[in-house]
């Protein structure tokens, strides 16, 4: 969609938004407000289903959605999918609350990144779906979340992105478990990152059974038949 003029005045620059699927647009704003979020587009019907768009205690903007239709039965990515979603904010443990108490998204796992600090993962309780860190002050912008398509390739979606007029901002890079990744912006300038999983590792094939060891012939002790007499002439 167009960037709405109002934004464009206040310099808001092209985004990609992340929509949140829930059962109850209305409720989960009011639910919100006293966890501390803000209301920037309050809650509005269109074709496709009810929506509403938020800003979290730390700054990142999100959206609240509800189809019209049937929701998806799958937290399972096909390429071309959003298949992650990373958090980049000011205080990640007090996001977390939030969004923990806010969508009951579950703690996954969580990696050391060193002077970086921690990564920390969150799903629905059936695999991780991204994760959050405390952006580094080099980080420009505000707090923000950044999605990931998934591709076949991400080097040959890095490869297209420069073709096409975007640029190429980190990667692509391996990550953890495999995967590989690169972090990229449009040609209009908004920000999204391209992810190819690790290929599935060869199945080993099964080792020849042993043939079973032939007994051994038997020596037949051949009897020699005693040399028959000659009679005397």
């Amino acid at each position: 969609m167009r960037l709405p003029e109002e934004s464009r005045r206040l310099g808001a620059p092209p985004s990609w938004l992340m929509y949140v699927g829930v059962p109850d647009v209305d409720a989960t704003v009011r639910q919100a407000a006293p966890l501390g979020a803000r209301t920037l587009v309050p809650p509005q019907t269109i074709p496709v289903g009810r929506f509403a768009v938020l800003e979290d205690p730390q700054g990142a903007t999100f959206a609240l959605y509800k189809p019209s239709g049937e929701r998806p039965g799958s937290d399972k990515a096909a390429l071309g999918d959003f298949s992650w979603h990373e958090l980049a904010t000011t205080d990640y443990k007090a996001a977390w609350e939030f969004y923990r108490a806010l969508f009951g998204w579950q703690s996954t796992d969580a990696m050391d990144m060193g002077p970086v600090g921690m990564y920390w993962m969150f799903g629905r309780g059936s695999g991780s779906l991204g994760g959050m860190y405390n952006k580094p002050r080099e980080m420009p912008g505000p707090p923000h979340w950044l999605s990931y398509v998934l591709v076949p390739d991400a080097d040959e979606a890095a490869a297209t992105v420069t073709r096409l007029g975007g640029r190429v901002m980190r990667g692509p890079m391996d990550v953890p478990g495999g995967s590989r990744i690169a972090m990229c912006v449009d040609a209009q300038g908004a920000a999204f990152a391209v992810h190819s999983e690790a290929p599935a590792k060869p199945r080993a094939k099964p080792k020849p059974k042993k043939k079973a060891a032939r007994p051994k012939a038997r020596k037949q002790a051949a009897k020699r038949k005693p040399a028959s007499k000659q009679r005397r002439r």
